[in-house]
């Protein structure tokens, strides 16, 4: 007997009809454990469901997540409802939920936590034990698969900031029995290697599942027990495990991680650049302060010199001389004007002056006859322009300019 020839999409059609014509299948309610939980950036969320023996994808649609009253995490236990369906493009069986409430907490989320209080209570996680990443390491440790998209993006963020600086991989099984102890193993290797300071341990994204390797306390506290800094970068931003609490610092990347690890060169030459030019100025602030402190001594031991002192009593004697010689030469000028001054005074009531007035001088020899009582027969009288010799008839005395005061003589 032959069957019937369908397309693949009559197929997928058929089979996504027959499931949403089932009654059963509509309104079902799910009991498992979410792995792999992603939230996109349309805002729906995609996740498996899980149990002991079995898995199923499920999709949540932003439109029924906002009647989820918390924030689903790998390993939580969940009920979820829905209905099954079929993908048709894809033709990929899945489950359709329209709603979420917990359901206690998945094996694995419960082991992480049981873990994680321990390692906390023991200081594991202290932050005083973390150390600071070096400036400029010499060598980078890289622990993660060799065949990874770790390695590259490690790879390319370090060549681009940083060409030249040595990176060495110590290749490690990241997922599955066994590879957890094989990063631990790869930690202690590298940390024995000369010139690595520093060390990045990480994966690629994943579920709970796939990254429980880095949850191992044996990674833990390997990371803890590194003897130079470590950087974890396991999974996504959004995953975290015990790796990222032992590690001295969490990148969110591996590429972040890189970023952390391996400086800049531009930015460390221009720091480089700034530094010297303050050291330059400070250098140069320094000398012009000292030359100053210098210059001061100088100036206080010049001061003790007895010959210095001998030079400044010379220069201020010379100094006072000078002073001395202007202030004689001013007193000078003041003393010639003076006496011009009385001079001039004199002159204007000097003999000389009353002989110009018309007035005349009587000299009984060579002394000035001041009165009539000295009025001798023969007498000289002076004028402006000469002498006469006279002879005195007689002699009144009386006032010149008025009437008879005496007698005739």
């Amino acid at each position: 007997m032959q069957g019937v020839t369908l397309t693949v999409s009559q197929l997928n059609d058929y089979v996504r009809r027959s499931l949403a014509s089932d009654p059963i299948l509509q309104q079902v309610t799910l009991r498992g454990e979410i792995s792999n939980f992603k939230m996109y950036s349309s805002g729906h969320w995609y996740f498996t469901l899980k149990d002991e023996q079995s898995r199923i994808d499920c999709a949540l649609f932003r439109q029924h997540t906002y009647g989820v009253a918390f924030q689903p995490r790998d390993g939580m236990k969940v009920l979820v409802t829905g209905a099954a369906g079929l993908y048709v493009q894809g033709g990929k069986y899945q489950f359709y939920a329209d709603g979420m409430r917990q359901d206690g907490m998945g094996e694995l989320y419960q082991r992480f936590l049981e873990l994680k209080e321990k390692l906390t209570a023991e200081g594991l996680f202290d932050a005083s034990r973390k150390r600071p990443l070096p400036l400029l390491p010499r060598k980078v440790g890289i622990v993660t698969s060799a065949s990874g998209a770790v390695l590259h993006d490690i790879r390319t963020v370090s060549g681009r900031r940083f060409p030249g600086i040595p990176l060495v991989l110590r290749p490690a099984q990241v997922q599955g029995d066994g590879a957890a102890r094989d990063v631990a193993d790869g930690l202690r290797e590298l940390a024995r290697v000369p010139g690595i300071d520093v060390i990045i341990v990480g994966r690629g994204g994943g579920s709970m599942e796939d990254l429980w390797a880095f949850n191992e306390e044996i990674v833990a506290r390997a990371v803890a027990a590194c003897p130079v800094p470590v950087i974890s970068a396991v999974g996504h931003e959004t995953d975290t495990t015990l790796c990222d609490y032992a590690a001295d610092m969490r990148a969110p990347t591996p590429s972040a991680a890189a970023e952390l690890a391996v400086p800049e060169r531009e930015a460390l030459l221009q720091t480089v650049r700034e530094l010297s030019q303050r050291g330059q100025r400070a250098a140069l602030t320094a000398v012009l302060q000292n030359r100053q402190l210098l210059q001061g001594v100088e100036m206080r031991l010049r001061d003790c010199q007895p010959l210095y002192h001998a030079r400044q009593m010379r220069q201020r004697a010379e100094y006072l001389l000078q002073r001395l010689h202007t202030a004689q030469k001013k007193r000078m000028e003041l003393l010639d004007q003076q006496v011009g001054a009385l001079t001039e005074k004199l002159r204007s009531v000097g003999p000389r002056q009353a002989l110009e007035r018309g007035y005349a001088i009587a000299l009984s020899g060579n002394t000035p006859v001041t009165g009539i009582a000295q009025a001798k027969d023969d007498m000289t009288l002076l004028f402006r322009d000469g002498r006469a010799q006279v002879r005195v008839l007689s002699v009144k005395e009386e006032d010149p300019f008025g009437g008879e005061k005496g007698k005739e003589l």
